[in-house]
């Protein structure tokens, strides 16, 4: 134990000892947080500064709290007991169990799970006669769960946020679910640091007990803390200020769940004379990837600032590669064919990771991995083709070429709400067994005995006469159409358009992915085969298999080779930041991009495409923003030999489409040229997806034009032709 302290590098060692008073953190990626937070609270107690009760550690996971234990106990040589350790919601449903008759509960009061949150939701704006066919319960719940997140009970919310939900009455169904709540001595997820913090903030007698119990405080990234976390620990710590927050502003990722990078921008100002310390020596990556992840984070304005720079003397390695390729397909084949070389090189798979900025970009890196026998996992997720949305789009198609298929007649047959509940699907089964006949028979049968009454006839006779209409429509649409126009036609689509849930959007791209992927093929049942044979890939367990995941789910992994997939203007960053305009929105996309440049420790390749198929049709893109913002001395840029080959810009899709092999330089082979001729600021021009415009800013081979019907855009010189 005596030389725990010698450990630690200067920056570390000085976060570690400046015990009293506010302290500030700033952790980057690689940098040591874990081993600075533990070795803090284990030097607290070590020195005898404070006994194991007096201290609050908070974490955002299980996993992580779990960890600091185990870390704190390995420091001390002994078990770490009597602790107050552990995530936001577990630490204050302490709080509370202790104090509940003053939030109106009992000691016991249940903790009700997502599901019977809803229920309970549902139950409330039923008795209010609302429709929640029209406005559902899911997206009720998303608004309230915000408010909480923000610290607000219902009297708290302001009138002109009342109309979040659509029907000026979001505020009275939150009051009257609360109510809901207190009567069954219950809480929700949101409740406990919501009611905790008001707790805290209203009854003095409370609040002195822990501002005397508590002597110091610690919180791991507290760049990811919401309103509420945030006005839960101010009140904590209005007494002794011993707060300590470790976090890192250029890694705050989570705003679509309410996380405030304002919380750890403010910290000064909220704790006047607090001392900034930063961890800046990054033992994980090599200085190339380094210095490209922090010239492009430099570009962001709200930031504490800091540089990271190699902490281990064997640092050096090789530059960032960014590689441009014709189309989203040759990019799948590329980067699995990397992988496939780097395994027989001896890399393990398991120390190759491919980070995408959208769900829906995971589909073609997985049916390739597939193709070529690459083992992998998807972290943070499901299987493409083993997500609701796609399974029940999937299901549409079954029933549409396939109308024997029970299975998936059963799972979509009120897949969105039509008022075909356990009943009637009770009365179609009987129907189905009675007459020996496929569920669907025994519906058009019970339609035209006009079996079912009210709600589900109606739901029934308007799904029926759905597949009818989809079916005539399928030799004149087309089946990539048909697929289109079913998924609206049949409410499907509208369903996830109307929740307001933070996977939602996520949904949507994933069924137009899914739209797109059945263009690769001649038929409907072609591609249902193949979905077939990819569903019974062979899933036997294998530690060594590629990581494919979403760049949020990466945060805090870290791998020997990262691939970059996607960045287009519009995929990365994505179409929403872009609309939404301002810097907020954009800065927050960078900070992702930095965090996925510094998940990797030896090799970091970035990759872009010219043409990405939108449903059925290639459409040009550019490379993103953030490509450029990377400092040329850290990266080698290339393009593939494709882009020099010329292929048709709406290319004829067919099932058997022969596999192009890549050259061995396709990794290294000079990008497609820009225009020979410079367009001028003025002239107008043409561009095959937006239309007529004016260039109004030309910067190289890149222009700002304001198109006639799709506003403003850039895109690249050779895309567009002079009029």
């Amino acid at each position: 134990m005596s030389d725990y302290l010698t450990r630690l590098n200067t920056a570390q060692r000085e976060a570690v000892e400046a015990i009293d008073g506010p302290v500030l953190v700033l952790a980057g990626a690689g940098t040591g947080k874990t081993r600075v937070l533990t070795t803090r609270f284990a030097h607290i107690l070590l020195s005898r500064r404070a006994f194991p009760n007096q201290i609050l550690a908070v974490t955002f996971t299980n996993k992580a709290a779990r960890e600091m234990r185990e870390r704190v106990a390995a420091l001390l040589d002994q078990p770490a007991e009597g602790l107050w350790l552990g995530t936001f919601h577990a630490l204050a449903a302490r709080m509370l169990r202790r104090y509940a008759e003053r939030v109106d509960r009992t000691a016991n009061f249940s903790i009700l799970d997502p599901d019977d949150q809803l229920r309970t939701l549902k139950q409330v704006m039923e008795a209010q006669r609302i429709d929640v066919k029209r406005f559902t319960p899911q997206s009720l719940m998303s608004v309230i769960q915000r408010w909480k997140d923000r610290g607000l009970l219902p009297d708290d919310v302001p009138a002109e946020q009342d109309q979040e939900f659509g029907i000026h009455a979001a505020r009275s169904l939150y009051a009257l679910y609360q109510d809901r709540l207190r009567a069954l001595n219950a809480m929700d997820f949101g409740d406990l640091l919501l009611l905790s913090m008001d707790l805290l903030k209203r009854d003095p007698e409370v609040l002195a007990h822990y501002h005397r119990r508590f002597r110091y405080i610690l919180v791991d990234e507290y760049q990811d803390t919401n309103l509420v976390q945030y006005y839960w620990l101010r009140l904590l710590a209005q007494a002794e200020k011993n707060i300590c927050c470790v976090g890192d502003d250029d890694q705050s990722i989570y705003s679509w769940r309410g996380a405030e990078i304002e919380n750890i921008l403010r910290f000064e100002h909220d704790f006047p004379g607090a001392k900034i310390i930063r961890l800046e020596a990054n033992y994980r990556s090599s200085a190339p990837i380094l210095a490209a992840a922090s010239g492009l984070i430099a570009h962001n304005e709200g930031r504490l600032g800091k540089t990271l720079y190699p902490g281990r003397a064997d640092a050096a390695g090789e530059p960032v590669e960014v590689h441009g390729f014709w189309d989203s397909d040759e990019e799948s084949r590329a980067v699995a064919q990397r992988i496939e070389s780097l395994r027989q090189s001896g890399h393990r798979l398991a120390e190759c990771a491919v980070l995408v900025r959208a769900g829906f970009q995971t589909r073609a890196f997985e049916e390739r991995f597939i193709a070529i026998g690459v083992p992998y996992r998807i972290i943070g997720g499901l299987r493409f083709y083993e997500r609701a949305e796609i399974r029940d789009a999937i299901a549409y198609l079954r029933v549409l070429v396939r109308p024997a298929d029970d299975l998936a007649f059963e799972r979509i047959i009120n897949v969105p709400k039509r008022g075909l509940g356990d009943t009637a699907l009770r009365t179609l089964h009987e129907r189905a067994r009675a007459d020996q006949v496929p569920l669907f028979a025994a519906a058009q049968r019970i339609d035209a005995d006009a079996t079912l009454r009210g709600k589900a006839r109606e739901g029934l006779r308007g799904l029926l006469a759905g597949f009818e209409r989809w079916r005539s429509a399928l030799p004149r649409e087309g089946h990539v159409n048909s697929l289109a126009h079913l998924l609206d036609d049949s409410g499907y689509t509208a369903m996830w358009q109307e929740q307001k849930t933070p996977d939602a959007p996520g949904r949507l791209e994933n069924l137009k992915e899914l739209v797109r992927a059945l263009a690769d093929f001649d038929t409907i049942e072609g591609f249902l085969d193949h979905v077939s044979l990819v569903m019974d890939n062979d899933d036997a367990p294998d530690d060594d298999k590629v990581f494919l995941m979403t760049l949020h789910a990466a945060k805090g992994l870290e791998f020997d080779t990262v691939f970059l997939p996607g960045w287009e203007e519009g995929v990365f960053p994505n179409q929403r930041a872009l609309d939404e305009g301002g810097t907020k929105s954009l800065e927050e996309e960078r900070r992702l991009a930095y965090v996925g440049i510094t998940r990797a420790r030896h090799r970091a390749i970035i990759s872009h495409c010219a043409n990405r198929r939108i449903f059925a049709n290639w459409q040009t893109s550019i490379p993103s923003r953030f490509i450029e913002e990377l400092p040329a001395e850290t990266i080698t840029m290339t393009g593939s030999a494709a882009l020099e080959r010329s292929r048709p810009a709406q290319p004829v899709f067919h099932t058997a489409r022969p596999v192009l092999a890549l050259r061995p330089d396709d990794w290294s082979t000079a990008a497609r040229p820009a225009r020979a001729t410079r367009i001028a600021v003025g002239s107008r021009v043409f561009h095959q997806k937006f239309g007529y415009g004016t260039v109004r800013d030309a910067e190289e081979d890149r222009l700002d034009i304001e198109f006639d019907q799709a506003g403003e855009k850039r895109v690249l010189d050779r895309f567009v032709e002079p009029v």
